[in-house]
């Protein structure tokens, strides 16, 4: 039988093959239970572009497996099960605590951190901020060099350049000495560095593994979402690392295509370190369920945490290790940064590098703004992913058009992820301002809550201000309709980025 092929035929044909893309498509969205605005936004994307859009679905759009998220849930059940609830006392006296004096305005921001993440509040730390690469990594090369008894590193990024060789270096000495040096490291987040980079570390006694997978090759497990984005660092259970800052050259202003790489990261002497040394065990042992390597006591490891009480020594810093991931749908992180906004009476500062904020955070920015806050939101000058940048500005000129005041960072790429509001609450870590930091990656944050900090975190925004150019509706009415459409689109995609 001879088929005569006519205009009328082929659109019938592609109009059959349109409508076996969208059932396949829905099928494909729906049998995954997922938040409304990544559902419509994946349907657009898989409706759009038929073969391309399930191919970019395989490696972004996959859901973790149920496996993952037990294992990964029942590694924090048995760290309660181990220390929180065999100390649930910790809870309650801190709660009584927290009524005493100044402390009494950060309340409700413990509380809400301790209901939905048992993140316990420590008060007696000291805090030094970094905002410039090489100063933070050599004086956390110096802090590995006097280590005598343990090293635990966990980052998103550990490349194997001159920056990761001199971490690196630092790490086998420790190892050398005696020093138990454990690192942990995202695949995706540090291609080209491979388990071989570790050999050298390994014979010296030390480990390192690759977080939450079977394997140490990045070609096996190309999925695209849901990876370790904390960036941790514990030594001898006293001193404590956490912020923005990844290893590598060009967190050290080595790259010509950003320049100048402008981060925040804390160094913290003092019980949160001890809380930090929890986090880094339990995403430890839940990758050693993987790896079938040796997993840590976390009793252990927590032995010293005990109740404190806070001081009048204003260089003292309460703090809270606040932690989130795919694993649950609290969202501790975002609702923090929600409750800070919120609460705030005078002034709310944020430096993001990506600006994609869910409605809850946009809402919260807007209402504060209009009640007569101070609200002011820093982002990079230039993109370092196209379409995750477009979509920060459709963001930007929302917000600007809002009565929040929004600035583009001119001296290189701001990588920052702070909060900062009404000169007592500040928040630094590896969160940003986006679904895929709410939702996808594993983050942690230091919550704080100290006037002498703030105003440091506060002088420091108010620096980089000199440095940067206020993207006022007027701003945005000057660019071309071209970049506003790809704004426009990139927001409808702003879910799935």
């Amino acid at each position: 039988m001879n088929i005569v092929w006519t205009w009328d035929l082929i659109r019938r044909i592609i109009e059959v093959l349109w409508l076996i893309n969208i059932a396949f498509a829905i099928w494909t969205v729906f049998r995954t239970r997922r938040d409304i605005a990544s559902t419509w936004a994946w349907l657009l994307v898989l409706s759009l572009f038929p073969v391309v859009g399930f191919l970019l679905y395989l490696f972004v759009g996959r859901k973790i497996s149920s496996d993952d998220i037990f294992n990964i849930r029942d590694e924090e059940r048995q760290f309660r099960n181990t220390y929180v609830k065999k100390q649930a006392d910790l809870l309650q006296k801190h709660r009584l605590l927290l009524k005493q004096g100044h402390l009494m305005l950060a309340h409700q921001l413990v509380t809400l951190a301790t209901s939905l993440n048992d993140a316990l509040v420590t008060f007696n730390n000291r805090v030094r901020i970094f905002v410039d690469g090489r100063q933070l990594f050599d004086q956390m090369i110096q802090d590995f060099d006097q280590a005598t008894d343990q090293i635990c590193v966990e980052f998103y990024t550990f490349y194997a350049d001159q920056l990761g060789q001199q971490i690196l270096h630092a790490l086998e000495r420790a190892a050398a000495r005696g020093v138990s040096v454990k690192v942990l490291y995202d695949l995706s987040g540090s291609r080209g560095t491979t388990y071989k980079s570790f050999q050298k570390l390994e014979s010296l006694g030390g480990d390192a593994q690759p977080f939450n997978s079977k394997t140490r090759h990045y070609i096996n497990t190309p999925r695209l979402n849901y990876h370790l984005h904390r960036k941790i660092v514990v030594i001898d259970q006293q001193i404590g690392y956490i912020g923005g800052f990844n290893i590598g050259d060009q967190y050290v202003g080595k790259m010509a295509r950003f320049g100048y790489w402008r981060d925040t990261h804390v160094r913290i002497v003092g019980q949160a370190a001890t809380a930090l040394l929890g986090r880094f065990g339990m995403d430890w042992n839940l990758t050693c369920k993987k790896t079938g390597k040796a997993k840590v006591d976390l009793l252990s490891l927590m032995k010293d945490l005990h109740v404190q009480r806070p001081t009048d020594n204003p260089s003292e810093v309460a703090m809270q290790i606040v932690s989130s991931g795919p694993d649950n749908d609290d969202v501790a992180i975002r609702r923090g940064y929600e409750a800070m906004i919120s609460a705030a009476h005078h002034y709310v500062y944020i430096q993001t590098p990506y600006l994609i904020p869910g409605e809850p955070i946009l809402e919260s920015l807007i209402i504060a703004a209009r009640s007569g806050v101070d609200v002011r939101v820093m982002v990079p000058c230039m993109p370092d992913h196209p379409f995750v940048y477009r979509a920060t500005e459709y963001y930007a000129r929302y917000l600007a058009e809002n009565g929040v005041k929004v600035y583009k960072y001119d001296n290189g790429f701001i990588h920052a992820k702070t909060v900062i509001s009404d000169d007592y609450f500040a928040s630094v870590g590896s969160a940003n301002q986006d679904f895929r930091s709410y939702r996808l990656n594993w983050e942690a944050n230091a919550f704080m809550y100290n006037e002498q900090l703030t105003k440091q975190l506060k002088q420091i925004f108010e620096n980089d201000l000199l440095k940067s150019t206020e993207m006022t509706p007027e701003y945005f009415a000057q660019q071309s309709k071209w970049r506003q459409f790809k704004q426009y689109f990139s927001r409808l995609l702003s879910p799935i980025l």
